[in-house]
């Protein structure tokens, strides 16, 4: 049994300093927030969607950008038509069957629309602007989650740190108990009561070290890092300027600075400006809009044929005719007999004699549609009422969770500073009480008490310490600082 524990207890030492140790010459493995930070803003999924997102805005954009510009469409077609139908160039009847062409093309220029456009165009800039705003304000909320989970893979790392050397210092004491108690000077009672808390001591370092694995994962996970990739964290100091900072600083100051940089209100402000856009260009759907326009076209058909007269180049035999008064003939010239010819018109002298081109001027009052006018200012409207609401709404958020930061951060620094005294305190029990017992001045119950008190002891400091971090970290959050330890 005790060689089984002293095995156990040489494996969860040797993992233990695995999990703790940092390689000092190979930078790559060592990561600190700021490189978190800035990898997870690179390769996470949910940036790189809402970066689709902006890139889909952008061209929504550009798209009614470019819908000032006159539209241009060109049409065509062929086809042949069979029986009684009328022939597209002469536009007479004709019972027989024959090709056709169609060819036409159009241009359409809004000349006035009550700004429709112009208002359509600024909705969609500001809908690109809230975007942007939305996916920054993603950047900076992905930023709080890793730096969420790099401290608590640190605390976890600490953790691990504490029980290993629980575990080294309550195998000291049992090996020194097991020399007395071998030497008779302690009963071996004192012996199995150091194996216990040596077994119990291990246990939680096997606890420490699996919420330590775990906590890795978790990190990889949100940073879309590769399993197999060796991430050693690199452990911060808890800096007491930035608790002077936040002491001083008044949450009103926060809030005021977070507001004008953060990008859940750039986004709402963004949307209440489009809103607003939105409205005006629903409203001059109500009233006509003036358009230039430009048609051409011509048509071909196979059956339209050119008739030609043209002298023969031969003359006829003399005649002659019956003088009614003398009557006697009179012969008289001789007379060409003209032939006529009909030939199919050639498809580019057909689509040239055809052409014809019209330009106009277009007025279009909506009389009645149907509603539709009316039910989109009054969708516009709501739609308005609605983005002022969430304005209000994600300033009135905002400042909740700035001055539940501030307290929060407080609070923090006075739990840190009440366990680290805590921690000293216990610290020096310990070793008052190892070395009474190394005098045969306390029990093995007394000793172990104080042991575990210090344990707690130290725990509760590591927690609080980082604790602080993560809370000094918020409010740098809000103030609009990078992440870094």
């Amino acid at each position: 049994m005790r060689l089984f524990i002293v095995i156990l207890i040489t494996i969860l030492c040797g993992n233990a300093i695995t999990v703790c140790s940092q390689p000092e010459g190979n930078s790559e493995n060592v990561w600190s927030l700021q490189r978190c930070v800035q990898y997870a803003l690179t390769h996470n999924i949910s940036i790189r969607r809402d970066s689709l997102n902006a890139r889909l805005a952008r061209y929504t954009l550009l798209q009614s950008q470019l819908s000032q510009l006159p539209s241009l469409n060109v049409n065509g077609s062929y086809g042949k038509n069979l029986g009684r139908s009328i022939n597209p160039a002469t536009n007479q009847f004709v019972d027989a069957s024959y090709n056709f062409a169609n060819l036409s093309g159009n241009s359409n220029l809004l000349l006035f629309g009550w700004m429709q456009v112009r208002n359509t165009i600024a909705r969609n800039r500001y809908l690109l602007d809230a975007a942007l705003a939305d996916l920054d304000q993603l950047k900076d909320d992905i930023s709080v989650n890793v730096a969420t989970a790099f401290l608590t893979a640190l605390l976890a790392k600490e953790q691990v740190n504490v029980s290993a050397n629980q575990v080294k210092l309550t195998q000291e004491q049992y090996k020194q108990t097991k020399a007395f108690a071998d030497a008779g000077r302690l009963p071996e009672l004192n012996v199995a009561q150091l194996e216990s808390q040596l077994a119990t001591d291990s246990a939680n370092l096997v606890n420490s070290i699996a919420g330590y694995n775990s906590a890795i994962l978790d990190l990889k996970t949100l940073l879309n890092l590769d399993f197999a990739t060796s991430l050693d964290l690199q452990t911060p100091q808890v800096g007491s300027q930035d608790q002077l900072n936040v002491s001083v600083m008044q949450p009103d100051e926060i809030f005021k600075e977070a507001r004008t940089h953060f990008g859940s209100i750039k986004g709402s402000q963004m949307r209440v400006r489009s809103a607003e856009k939105g409205l005006a260009a629903a409203k001059g759907g109500l009233y006509p809009q003036l358009s230039l326009g430009y048609q051409v076209g011509s048509i071909y058909a196979s059956n339209y044929q050119t008739v030609s007269t043209v002298p023969s180049g031969l003359y006829s035999r003399p005649y002659y005719i019956q003088d009614t008064i003398a009557n006697t003939p009179i012969f008289g010239p001789a007379q060409s007999i003209p032939i006529t010819t009909f030939t199919t018109t050639p498809f580019n002298d057909q689509l040239s004699n055809n052409f014809r081109q019209s330009v106009f001027l277009g007025v279009n009052i909506p009389l009645f549609n149907g509603w539709q006018s009316q039910y989109a200012l009054r969708q516009a409207r709501i739609n308005l009422d609605r983005q002022r609401l969430e304005e209000y709404n994600a300033e009135l958020t905002l400042k909740q969770k700035v001055y539940k930061a501030h307290n929060d951060a407080i609070n923090a620094i006075q739990k840190y500073n009440a366990a680290k005294r805590a921690d000293d305190a216990a610290t020096r029990a310990l070793e008052y009480a190892s070395k009474r017992y190394d005098l045969g001045l306390t029990s093995t119950v007394d000793l172990l008490v104080t042991k575990n008190q210090q344990f707690a002891a130290a725990s509760n400091m590591v927690s609080a310490k980082y604790d602080l971090i993560f809370k000094l970290k918020v409010i740098d959050y809000y103030l609009g600082k990078e992440l870094k330890l």
